[in-house]
């Protein structure tokens, strides 16, 4: 079974494929100092409760957007699973699609691999939409290439941004706003009304006015936590899939092994 795990700024994401098919998933805060040795204790004891053995994993990948954690997983996988880990964009599981931008190297890990998964998902062209720690906006062309695209705050972080530099507006949780009204008559109203009715109309300037450019028809699909939320209240996104970057990672791996046999 292949593992597969996905390293973002906020949490390092792990699932467990059978045949491109995801049996499981856990998700940890991500932190460059944890070691391999407390990464295994986490994992291996997950992975008994699902019902699984070590033995079990006999390939990992590994995606990552912070670098620092990336020697700590790689032992993990070959001191407790025995395997020399694939990683994402490296060797036989480079990237394999053109990067058509002024610095191709500077492209995120996770921004490639919605690219690879969107295009093999989805086809034509595609606008991809990721709310993580950033919300990224990435153009995929017709033939699966990486255009370039938009890095805007992450809706959690406009949020801290906003509470943090003023004295006096409270914590609030992100959710859809009681009433479609965006007139607010209290504060805490008034802060959601702004931070997610905001963010629904900076999706949507920002996508039309991409499309505008693109030229072509093309569809627009969106993945993260907060995909789900955002999806019942705009008709912007023409598909969610939350696990697209991990698929991507799944894909990867399919075509590192695709080309070992081949030599």
């Amino acid at each position: 079974m292949l593992l597969v795990a996905d390293v973002g700024n906020t949490n390092v994401v792990f699932a467990l494929y059978d045949d491109r098919t995801i049996k499981t998933r856990w998700r940890i805060a991500t932190d460059p100092r944890r070691t391999g040795d407390e990464y295994a204790v986490w994992l291996l004891q997950l992975l008994a409760i699902e019902g699984y053995r070590r033995q079990d994993v006999t390939e990992i990948i590994i995606g990552t957007v912070v670098p620092r954690a990336l020697h700590n997983l790689t032992v993990l996988a070959q001191k407790y699973f025995g395997v020399e880990p694939l990683i994402a964009g490296q060797g036989a599981a480079e990237w394999g699609i053109a990067v058509d931008v002024d610095e191709p190297r500077s492209l995120g890990a996770d921004r490639a691999l919605n690219a690879i998964a969107a295009h093999a998902k989805f086809g034509g062209d595609l606008i991809v939409i990721d709310f993580g720690t950033a919300t990224t906006f990435d153009a995929v062309d017709f033939n699966g290439a990486y255009k370039g695209g938009i890095i805007a705050p992450g809706i959690n972080l406009s949020l801290d941004a906003l509470v943090g530099n003023t004295a006096k507006l409270p914590r609030i949780a992100i959710e859809a706003p009681r009433s479609g009204s965006v007139i607010g008559t209290n504060t805490e109203d008034q802060m959601l009304i702004g931070v997610f009715w905001g963010y629904v109309a900076m999706m949507e300037g920002l996508t039309a006015k991409m499309k505008t450019e693109i030229g072509r028809q093309a569809q627009v699909v969106a993945t993260g936590g907060l995909a789900i939320l955002f999806n019942e209240h705009t008709e912007l996104f023409d598909h969610v899939d939350s696990d697209l970057t991990l698929d991507g990672l799944a894909i990867l791996a399919a075509r590192a092994g695709r080309r070992a046999l081949a030599t």
